[in-house]
């Protein structure tokens, strides 16, 4: 045994194989530095300040991600050498333990009835997870970016048409759609194929306009509202303290029986629903707002606060929690994929085989819909209380 261990350390190992290893992990890690610090430059030079922060802040939890795999590389040997009760070991289990697996870990603690509080291939397989949540987190922030740049470039259709004059006024409310009940059931349904329609556009954008622009009735609004997409997507990228204890807390009741992970997989997907229900509510209200009590003596489309309509009268409470949606689904994803790659499909941890298709599905029913709907749905009705507190600097398009 002793032999065995001995001929797996570095010391008789090849200098090429140790030097040839080396440079793909160095090169690799070199060309990912350079190609984010390149990108960085690109979003300066383009004055996209939102954006290069947002790739700060990208920048800021890889390192922290780098940082907690340090840890666990440097503290393995005393992490292993931290024994506990086997009794204690038994409670809380995610899957039935195994005797032989129980077996060995037993002849790392000297100490009788006792064995080692997290074993080298529970480390080693930890160390896993957290790469793998790294590049899926990263992974879902660029495809929400996309996705919500791709719903934008539908409104720049409108924004060209309101410019040249070729789009309808806006037809008054039908009287049964006024209703609370009736908006509400409308909004519900809105978000899923039309969360921001032509007409509301219209409305929104020249109450906006009207409001803040009256001399620039060509102002650029859709180029304002890219602007605003961008510097949400910068509040939404970064893993906060509270979402770190969501995922220890996961990892916790993560228990053999509960089901968990099934369970939580739909918590993303329910307050998506919720949240999209709000804002397009929201939007509905506010487009007939405008488009009903608009003053035209004075120009003032409407004066109530924008948020008046949301949860506390606090708007960006609504941000947080899509904030949190798009974080516990990445890690949702990260998590299958790791169990996915680490045990395998008929893993105990995977739990029943026909719940596996339906988180994946309902993963990637929450990613683009939270992404082409609901985030680009929150930008534009958040935008008039921004432009009132300053959060956004952007220059009218001539």
């Amino acid at each position: 045994m002793g032999q065995e261990e001995e001929a797996q350390s570095l010391a008789l190992t090849p200098t090429w194989v140790v030097a040839s290893v080396c440079l793909v992990i160095v090169a690799i890690s070199l060309a990912a530095e350079r190609l984010l610090h390149r990108l960085g430059k690109v979003l300066k030079f383009n004055g996209q300040e939102a954006l290069f922060s947002a790739l700060q802040r990208v920048k800021e939890e890889l390192m922290i991600l780098g940082f907690i795999s340090f840890l666990l590389s440097v503290c393995q040997n005393l992490i292993n050498r931290i024994c506990i009760p086997e009794s204690a070991a038994r409670v809380m289990l995610p899957c039935i333990e195994e005797s032989k697996a129980r077996e060995d870990a037993a002849k790392l603690c000297k100490r009788k009835g006792e064995v080692p509080m997290l074993s080298e291939e529970a480390l080693h397989q930890l160390h896993i997870f957290i790469f793998v949540l790294g590049v899926v987190h990263v992974l879902f922030c660029v495809t929400t970016l996309l996705l919500g740049g791709a719903k934008m470039r539908t409104w720049n259709k409108w924004e060209k048409e309101i410019q040249q004059g070729r789009i309808k006024e806006r037809e008054k409310t039908p009287g049964w759609m006024k209703p609370s009940a009736v908006r509400w059931i409308i909004a519900f349904f809105k978000q899923f194929y039309n969360s921001v329609g032509k007409p509301d556009y219209q409305v929104l954008r020249s109450a906006f306009v009207l409001r803040h622009y009256p001399n620039r009735l060509d102002f650029d609004f859709h180029k304002y509202m890219v602007r605003a997409l961008e510097h949400d997507f910068k509040e939404v990228v970064g893993i906060s303290w509270y979402l770190w204890l969501f995922v220890i807390v996961f990892l916790l009741l993560n228990i053999n029986g509960w089901h968990t992970y099934f369970w939580l997989s739909f918590l993303p997907l329910i307050l998506l629903l919720i949240v999209g229900t709000k804002l397009e509510h929201i939007s509905t209200r506010l487009a007939q707002e405008a488009a009903e009590c608009s003053d035209e003596a004075s120009g003032n489309p409407w004066t109530k606060p924008c948020k008046e309509h949301f949860w506390f009268s606090h708007p960006r409470a609504v941000l947080h929690l899509i904030h949190f949606i798009l974080f516990q689904n990445s890690f949702e994803m990260a998590f299958f994929f790791w169990v996915l790659a680490t045990y395998g499909f008929d893993s105990c941890i995977m739990e029943n085989r026909s719940y596996a298709l339906p988180r994946l599905a309902i993963g990637i029913i929450v990613q683009v819909l939270c992404s082409y709907s609901t985030l680009p749905l929150y930008a534009i009705v958040t935008h008039r209380r921004r432009r009132q507190r300053g959060m956004l600097a952007l220059k009218p398009a001539g």
